[in-house]
């Protein structure tokens, strides 16, 4: 052999030895929300072997993870973006929620002035199904045709 060879107890007592040094406990803040979370990031270390970073959020006191977090920053904990939003962009996007809303509010208002009637809710379960007259199912007499 060339090179140096793995020594898997010489692997297993330097992460031992490594495991007792002090690591970053807390993270950065990195931005809050229009909700109040606060998100926070450890960032990646290569040189121990860390390659992502750890990302989380806190939820202010008493809501207790009740509330959705917004698309961006879900984005960015899930590690799809590598930088968190800017202030900007979240107003921006919370704009056009706001602007849908109100616009699906005036198609509804337009709909029942028109004598639309509110839509039904399906069913849910074994009678949503659609049933026809000439099958049933679990009719032992019903043939399929293969031609």
């Amino acid at each position: 052999m060339s090179g140096p060879t793995r020594n898997v107890w010489a692997i297993v007592a330097r992460n031992f030895i490594n495991s007792f040094k002090p690591r970053q406990i807390r993270g950065n803040l990195m931005g809050k929300d229009y909700i109040g979370n606060d998100y926070f990031e450890i960032p990646a270390d290569p040189s121990v072997g860390k390659r992502k970073p750890t990302r989380w959020y806190s939820p202010p006191k008493g809501q207790d993870f009740q509330d959705p977090i917004p698309a961006e920053w879900e984005s960015w904990l899930r590690g799809r973006r590598l930088e968190p939003p800017t202030e900007e962009e979240i107003l921006k996007n919370l704009a056009i929620a706001q602007m849908k809303k109100e616009n699906a509010a005036k198609i509804e208002v337009k709909r029942l002035a028109e004598g639309g009637s509110l839509p039904s809710i399906p069913e849910k379960g074994h009678n949503s199904y659609p049933t026809y007259p000439d099958f049933q199912p679990g009719d032992p007499n019903h043939k399929i045709d293969n031609k």
